[in-house]
């Protein structure tokens, strides 16, 4: 996840022989303002999958890997502290 120049968490999760899972966690608190992505979508580094805001600025919240976005924690309206969860893409 890439926000804004800012460098995002992003944790890789070892799974059972299947590609690593790439969860997508939040830097900030903010609210939810757009989800972009659905779950099932296919996904390529560098698209948006959320848009954040957080005082009055609009955050793009960007996959840094290739996948399809397995598993969406949010949704539009809700607020995430940092480190919540916001999306997996495997």
């Amino acid at each position: 996840m890439v926000a804004e120049g800012d460098r995002a968490e992003l944790r890789a999760s070892e799974g059972d022989g299947r590609p690593m899972a790439h969860e997508i966690h939040a830097e900030m608190v903010a609210n939810v303002l757009t989800v972009v992505a659905a779950e099932g979508d296919p996904l390529t580094e560098g698209d948006t999958v959320v848009i954040l805001e957080s005082m009055k600025m609009e955050i793009p919240v960007l996959t840094e890997a290739d996948g399809v976005l397995t598993r969406l924690a949010v949704r539009a309206g809700d607020v995430v502290q940092e480190h919540d969860l916001i999306a997996v893409v495997g």
